[in-house]
């Protein structure tokens, strides 16, 4: 099992991962909360079910502080192939990452030094309506989990800046940021995104 991350904390992949890490999963889960029916089985709390929440899972390629490309639901793999999207979950039913982005990091151009992800609620809802949201990190090879960030701080937020991976040295690292944001698309998020880097 990985190392459970908090805000702001920085690990070595490699170190982490017990080697050199070549290929990566960025995982994202998350459930609805529970909206309850009306009535007597509302009152006994039966009947109810999770809210469907449309949340998506983002990459964005920096050269610096310029953008050069973004892996989204609209775009599922970067124009250079080294990062794929798996597809979009609109509901956040089921177990496990609900939704996942690829990357091998031997292929990711060498004027790409940072790598952010980011989820955005599409539909609007707050994440107010979210419950055991989670990001965590996966060697793709071996499929064991590198590191997990908790990403349920409910709140009047829309968006969340999960983490960055970044080139340092000549290794990769990872930032867990975890800063609240607010936007439907990952476009929306980047202007809050730049200062960080």
């Amino acid at each position: 099992m990985g190392v459970n991350l908090e805000k702001g904390q920085r690990i070595s992949l490699d170190k982490e991962a017990g080697g050199t890490l070549t290929r990566i999963r960025m995982g994202l889960g998350w459930d609805g909360v529970e909206s309850g029916s009306g009535g007597l089985l509302g009152m006994l709390g039966l009947g109810s079910r999770p809210k469907d929440i449309d949340l998506d899972a983002s990459c964005i390629l920096f050269d610096g502080k310029n953008v050069v490309d973004v892996v989204w639901f609209r775009q599922l793999r970067s124009r250079d192939g080294s990062i794929v999207h798996s597809g979009d979950n609109r509901t956040g039913a089921g177990e496990g990452d609900d939704e996942t982005i690829t990357v091998d990091l031997a292929a990711v151009p060498a004027n790409i030094s940072t790598l952010v992800f980011t989820v955005n609620s599409f539909t609007g809802q707050t994440f107010n309506d979210v419950k055991n949201a989670y990001c965590r990190l996966v060697d793709d090879r071996t499929n064991q989990e590198v590191a997990k960030y908790n990403l349920s701080a409910q709140g009047s937020h829309t968006g969340q800046i999960m983490a960055r991976i970044y080139r340092h040295n000549g290794e990769w690292k990872m930032h867990a940021i975890g800063e609240n944001g607010h936007g439907r698309t990952v476009d929306d998020m980047v202007p809050q995104i730049i200062p960080m880097l």
